[in-house]
């Protein structure tokens, strides 16, 4: 190998030497302008360099591989918790999602809410006016005017009975007069709250009332327009509490039996790459989708900061709580493709050199390497994309 490496080199010097040759013979002929190099010279050059490439793949100076963030890891073989990696979907908590409708069909006259705000219990989101609301307003009036006149015959017949001007029988009749006036009111009251309005302070019937948030969140959907009729089965605003979402996976026949629910999980997003997001499985269906062939799970997380978008695409590692076999890994972000084929640089002969593997499962941010790798090696852990990066400019600097 040594007497194969030194016949490299001298014959490499030979044809530097000989491109150098050719250079000053030209150069002395006229062929060329002081100090450039002819055609045969950069060819020369060019074939020397490519070899020193291929005999210790990229050569990277300390600065610039500390520039390019280049750091090793040695292989070796390692065991490390089992478990599930499924595509999944974020949706809002159902359990915290609120579709806000009026209880009776209104005219809306004005929106108080847009889409994205954050409201409060209670924070009134809308103002609708009802025909119906208008009604009840009115009715519940006139049975407030009954009773009131009804009161007053009531006290009256009681002081005429109690100076014997009138018969018992006047005073009890009064007396159901006010009792059935009282019954009057209360149920107008009861039909006016069941409609989502309340007795008007002023005195006058009012046909508007507000359309207000049952829950502290975000308004997700509106369509609550000024003008359009609002009816009790069309939700004109959608309120989310997004301080927890679901991430919403299915799991395959073969991950079933692996996954249980309180089973720990993290969570990654291509949003946030390199960050992530610790939950807890919190459902796993009972029946499998006769279609897919899939079961519904459910992963909830924490979302404090609201990062976490409904409907964004997700990536979830589920624990299984067992232990695998030891084997060889290394980091996923090591793994990069180079013409369709998953590789990793390995530091070898002072240089970096693109290997092929045979990637396995993605486990913990890791990938486990089937083939193409061997205990003792040293990896690059991270800096991948900038080592690939510079393979890619220099061989289409090669091609011109």
């Amino acid at each position: 190998m040594k007497n194969s490496n030194l016949e490299l080199s001298r014959a490499a010097l030979a044809r530097t030497a000989l491109a150098l040759a050719l250079s000053l013979a030209l150069s002395a002929c006229g062929g060329g302008k002081a100090g450039d190099a002819p055609p045969v010279a950069q060819k020369a050059a060019s074939q020397a360099e490519g070899e020193r490439k291929e005999e210790g793949g990229l050569k990277l100076t300390p600065e610039e591989a500390r520039s390019a963030g280049i750091k090793l890891e040695t292989l070796a073989a390692q065991g490390f918790a089992d478990a599930v990696t499924v595509t999944a979907t974020i949706r809002p908590n159902q359990d915290r999602i609120a579709r806000v409708a009026p209880r009776v069909e209104g005219r809306i006259v004005q929106v108080m809410a847009s889409l994205g705000d954050n409201v409060k219990a209670g924070q009134v989101l809308a103002v609708l006016d009802s025909l119906v609301l208008g009604e009840a307003q009115s009715a519940l009036q006139r049975a407030q005017s009954a009773q009131r006149v009804a009161q007053s015959d009531f006290k009256r017949a009681e002081l005429l009975s109690a100076d014997e001007i009138i018969p018992q029988r006047e005073l009890l009749r009064a007396r159901s007069a006010l009792e059935t006036a009282v019954a009057d009111m209360r149920a107008a009251e009861d039909k006016l709250r069941l409609l989502g309005g309340v007795a008007a302070a002023s005195g006058r019937a009012a046909s508007t009332f507000p359309l207000t948030a049952p829950l502290a969140g975000t308004v997700v959907q509106k369509k609550a327009t000024i003008g359009e009729l609002g009816t009790a089965s069309e939700p004109l605003f959608s309120v989310a509490d997004l301080s927890t979402v679901w991430i919403e996976a299915n799991l395959t026949e073969d991950k079933l039996a692996r996954v249980q629910v309180g089973a720990p999980a993290t969570v990654t997003v291509t949003a946030y790459p390199g960050e992530r997001f610790a939950g807890r499985v919190t459902y796993v269906a009972s029946m499998l989708d006769k279609d897919s062939r899939t079961t519904p799970a459910r992963i909830e997380v924490p979302n404090k900061d609201r990062r976490l978008k409904p409907e964004m695409f997700a990536s979830a590692t589920i624990e299984t709580g067992t232990t695998r076999a030891p084997a060889l890994s290394v980091p996923s972000g090591a793994v990069t493709l180079l013409q369709g084929q998953p590789t990793v640089f390995v530091a070898e002969g002072g240089g970096y050199e693109p290997r092929a593997i045979d990637p396995g499962e993605k486990v913990g941010g890791r990938t486990v390497v089937k083939a193409g790798l061997k205990a003792g090696e040293q990896v690059v852990a991270e800096g991948a994309y900038a080592l690939k990066a510079r393979l890619l400019k220099s061989q289409i600097g090669e091609g011109h």
